[in-house]
């Protein structure tokens, strides 16, 4: 019998950084060993510090996190996008969202730096909090990449690929 299934969803955390992009390609890496779907989870909150600032009529933060949601997308895939790849935005603290949806995970990828280091010193650091909390195993990916390094694939163990043979 063979099954083509979804084994679980690898929960990758997207804010349109330059990290966001790499966690997507390593998820659609692991994704393909695990035979796993992928989704795409950018979360949003209101600042208490924003205080009583005007903001134009018609903004929406929703649809700003699914607009970097979808560029980081393009920047990692183009229009070549891994099957069973979902995209939700949810309101609330980053971090928290994100440790809400790993109880059901099978893992969580997250960039190392979001907005930047000031950003993160104000704010706290979501991959951070991500790690320190997570229910499940927690990929935190850096940049920048180590230049010339080979290409590789995961594949499934058990298969016999890229498997020592036992002694």
């Amino acid at each position: 019998m063979t099954d083509t299934g979804s084994t679980g969803r690898i929960v990758v955390g997207v804010d349109g950084s330059p990290e966001s992009a790499l966690a997507l390609s390593w998820a659609a890496r692991i994704a393909r060993s695990e035979r796993a779907g992928i989704d795409v989870v950018a979360a949003w909150e209101f600042p208490v510090n924003l205080g009583w600032t005007t903001l134009p009529a018609d903004f929406s933060p929703k649809q700003e996190i699914r607009r970097a949601a979808l560029a980081a997308l393009e920047e990692a895939f183009g229009t070549d996008l891994p099957p069973d790849l979902r995209v939700i935005t949810h309101e609330g603290n980053p971090a928290n969202v994100l440790i809400e949806r790993s109880a059901t995970a099978l893992m969580i990828i997250v960039g190392s730096r979001g907005h930047g280091a000031l950003m993160g010193l104000l704010l706290g650091s979501v991959s951070a909090r991500v790690a320190e909390h997570a229910k499940c195993p927690v990929l935190v990916v850096h940049t920048p990449p180590i230049p010339d390094a080979p290409d590789f694939e995961l594949t499934p163990a058990g298969t016999g690929r890229n498997e020592e043979p036992a002694p």
